[in-house]
């Protein structure tokens, strides 16, 4: 019982502060995880000791990455910073994984255009965007329909990783298709309003800000799901989501079997596609970084290792 009243008020920390469903899950889960480890200790009752213990159990026994490691660490941290409230000295001098630097798996052009080719027809758009647009899967399926601008050719990604929000290219072989898609959504959204639904997700005071003007359209998302469903988070409210994110990745894994493309393919390798591509069309680094959304330059400089030959753009001495 008292556990449960703990995960719950992580819950309530979490969404006070907007974070996504995703992130919520993940550090409910491994706060849940923590606390089982030790015997259901609360975690009020441990310290440092209980942190490190368990952060080595997963390096060592469960074999996980560092970044799922430092995932985990994060997790705990809120729970003692932000849930318990404690800002003790030890919080900042727990260990954590350095993680690894690896160098993005990439297509080629005509990989990527076999790719597109093999995608099942109703799911073509969302992935040739995340291609096009250089878009993660989340930014992709959250799209609304006010977030697309064909007078600009651009496409607005509001509140992406990390909470910021950033222009990217809209690509022009996407518009006809994009507005078709859209009066598909309005159809969808006609019928939604004729039966009493029809308002958007939106957080909590924005919702409460619009009132019924959440029902508008600019709101609705470019890519529904097929169902209206429930309020994961508990609000009793009644929505039509977005596509699950799982529907993409299945898509793209079995066009990539199709085409026969021997690589570990996932929805990321278009977003880092995206980039090595443009980098090789010319493209300043600093734009692909804006694009991309990068906080930093050097994270955004990992394509400058893949691009033209895939090695720095090298000639082996062997070809000579």
């Amino acid at each position: 019982m008292a556990k449960s009243r703990l995960l719950e008020q992580v819950r309530r920390a979490i969404r006070v502060r907007q974070y996504s469903l995703a992130t919520e899950k993940a550090y409910v889960a491994w706060i849940r995880r923590y606390i089982l480890f030790h015997g259901k200790r609360h975690p009020a009752e441990m310290a440092k000791a209980e942190v490190e213990t368990f952060l080595t159990h997963l390096a060592t026994d469960r074999g996980v990455s560092a970044s799922t490691q430092n995932q985990a660490l994060q997790a705990l941290l809120f729970l003692y910073r932000n849930v318990l409230g404690y800002e003790l000295a030890w919080l900042d001098n727990v260990i954590r994984a350095k993680p690894t630097r690896r160098v993005p798996v990439v297509l080629s052009q005509v990989e990527a255009r076999a790719l597109l080719a093999n995608t099942a027809p109703s799911l073509c758009l969302p992935v040739s965007l995340l291609y096009g647009s250089g878009l993660r899967v989340a930014e992709c399926l959250s799209l609304r329909a006010g977030d697309i601008d064909f007078s600009r050719q651009a496409i607005r990604v509001h509140a992406g990783k990390g909470g910021k929000d950033r222009f990217t290219v809209l690509p022009e072989n996407l518009v006809a298709a994009l507005k078709a898609q859209i009066e598909y959504v309005q159809l969808i959204h006609q019928r939604d309003r004729s039966i009493g639904l029809g308002r958007a997700k939106l957080p909590v005071a924005l919702q409460r800000k619009l009132g019924k003007s959440s029902c508008r359209f600019y709101w609705q998302y470019v890519f529904p799901g097929k169902y209206i469903s429930p309020d994961p988070r508990g609000a009793g409210e009644r929505h039509r989501w977005h596509l699950h994110p799982s529907t993409i990745r299945k898509a793209i894994t079995a066009a990539s079997r199709r085409a026969g493309i021997d690589k570990r393919i996932s929805c990321h390798t278009l977003r880092h596609s995206f980039a090595t591509h443009l980098l090789e069309s010319g493209a300043d680094i600093r734009t692909i970084q804006q694009l991309l959304g990068h906080k930093d330059l050097r994270t955004t400089m990992i394509y400058t290792h893949v691009a033209e030959r895939g090695a720095l753009g090298a000639r082996s001495p062997l070809d000579n």
